[in-house]
């Protein structure tokens, strides 16, 4: 009985005021709270409120048979806290159905894993609390930013206790080998492994209103049809995608929730077809083969690889520079420059400096809320080399503070 996965990631960075050369040593607080309380409130109205409410009407129309997983990244949930309690609360009515899991990842949306094993470990505890406060649930399985995988990360969270990891179905890996089985990340003993199908995926998230497609209009009878092939050739069809997808890159005159509308049906008119969270699927499904990846994959771009965020010499430069205070910042037990240390390596400034073209570049163009690359990686300079001096001064009265108590233990022995 195969069984459709449907995943949906929520995310919303803390976006970079234009920070200017002449603002440094003299604001310290470097967030655009105007725009990110704008793009907020429009994707609450426009997505996450109006899909929320159809996710809980198709859970309660199929009595429980429809069900879907979530990630929602740090950055995300301190927005809902902040600015709208309304649309948390949405998920939390969710979470509540037993129909719906929620996936662990990287508090800050962030690449922490390809520069410190350490911070990403204690983003994904920092995460996991949240998840447990809000949703009542310990995750089990996990998502890291981007779908970015590799088989040292599936190693590396195997040991961490968790049953499976999500991860791109890349062509050159797979071969001839469909994407729609569960696998064993290559060097691991029992994390299993969904990889998504992104023709399938992607037929939804970005081809829905194509006119010049030759499949638009879609309709779900008809992609219930596609879905239905998989029958005697997979055990899982992972359908994953930005939870904006709907009525935010599909505008609802598209006839996005229409279409979800009617989904949910038509696949399970199929007998040997039903819906499952990943943790239901990793506990029905056995793996099918090994699924090699040496190195780094995401779902990012037609190259599937880090090229998003880390092809040029301004990404590199960010990347590199915000991962070198580590050990300063946490010396400083200064729990909020430790936040805003979380917050700047957010995935997203390094995407709005990338500085690709064609099909690429649209879609970083879209999402950037920069005039240029170039603007993007020129705000965010700005703000760390601020936020670098504060570190500094912030490390330096800490480390005083340190020798003078050592110094006065000593003379009291």
């Amino acid at each position: 009985m195969p069984s459709v996965c449907f995943y949906f990631q929520v995310h919303q960075p803390f976006r970079l005021k234009r920070y200017s050369f002449f603002d440094i040593g003299k604001d310290h607080f470097y967030e655009d709270d105007e725009k990110n309380r704008y793009i907020l409130d429009k994707v609450s109205e426009k997505c996450y409120l109006k899909t929320n409410r159809k996710m809980l009407d198709l859970i309660n129309r199929h009595k429980g048979k429809f069900r879907i997983s979530y990630s929602i990244s740090g950055t995300a949930l301190e927005q809902f806290e902040n600015h709208r309690p309304d649309v948390l609360q949405s998920f939390i009515d969710l979470s509540k159905t037993g129909c719906v899991e929620f996936l662990s990842e990287t508090y800050y949306h962030s690449l922490s894993f390809i520069y410190s094993k350490d911070e990403f470990k204690r983003q994904v505890e920092k995460h996991k609390e949240k998840i447990i406060e809000y949703f009542g649930q310990t995750p089990k399985i996990f998502r890291n930013t981007e779908l970015i995988y590799n088989n040292e990360l599936a190693s590396y969270v195997e040991k961490m206790g968790f049953k499976g990891i999500l991860c791109e179905g890349v062509d050159r890996l797979l071969g001839t080998r469909t994407p729609n089985s569960l696998f064993q990340p290559a060097g691991t003993l029992k994390i299993k492994a969904f990889l998504k199908n992104y023709s399938l995926s992607d037929d939804v998230a970005f081809r829905f209103s194509d006119r010049n497609w030759s499949e638009w209009p879609l309709q779900a009878d008809t992609f219930a049809k596609w879905v239905h092939k998989v029958a005697g050739n997979g055990e899982v069809v992972n359908l994953f995608m930005d939870y904006e997808t709907f009525g935010e890159h599909q505008w609802e005159e598209t006839g996005i929730f229409d279409f979800l509308d009617h989904l949910p049906a038509e696949i399970l008119k199929h007998p040997d077809f039903d819906f499952k969270t990943l943790s239901e699927a990793a506990e029905t499904y056995k793996v099918r083969d090994i699924y090699d990846a040496p190195e780094f994959i995401s779902w990012a771009d037609a190259e599937r690889d880090l090229s998003a965020w880390l092809s040029n010499p301004m990404e590199k430069e960010a990347a590199k520079r915000i991962f070198a205070l580590e050990e300063k910042v946490k010396e400083t037990g200064d729990k909020d420059l430790i936040d805003v240390w979380g917050k700047l390596q957010t995935s997203d400034h390094f995407y709005y400096m990338c500085t690709k073209f064609w099909s690429d570049g649209d879609v970083h163009k879209y999402f950037s809320p920069y005039d240029s690359p170039y603007d993007a990686y020129i705000y965010y300079m700005n703000a760390l080399a601020d936020f670098e001096t504060t570190v500094e001064e912030a490390w330096k009265n800490n480390s005083s503070k340190i020798v003078k108590k050592v110094t006065k233990k000593k003379e009291t022995a």
